[in-house]
């Protein structure tokens, strides 16, 4: 996802975490990935303990995240998840 967020590949991790991912309050999580909607469900947030990914109405997108590093391990997590649930 450098520069650009696949979209498709978020929405199927989004989808499997609250398949199989345990629920906590408002969200579920798993494999260390918290995934949840804002109250009116057009804004998913996919995040862990160092990066906050938001993804809204027409695929508009942000990342907050404070290294590259960081980033890069966020991803994985990502595609680990689509790949192996």
């Amino acid at each position: 996802m450098k520069n650009e967020l696949d979209s498709k590949l978020l929405l199927r991790v989004y989808e499997k975490v609250k398949q199989h991912g345990e629920r906590k309050d408002d969200a579920h999580v798993l494999e260390g990935i918290k995934a949840y909607t804002d109250f009116d469900g057009y804004t998913l947030y996919v995040e862990d303990a160092l990066v906050k990914l938001s993804f809204g109405f027409h695929n508009q997108y942000h990342f907050d995240y404070e290294s590259s590093s960081h980033l890069e391990a966020f991803e994985k997590k990502l595609k680990y998840i689509d790949s192996n649930f």
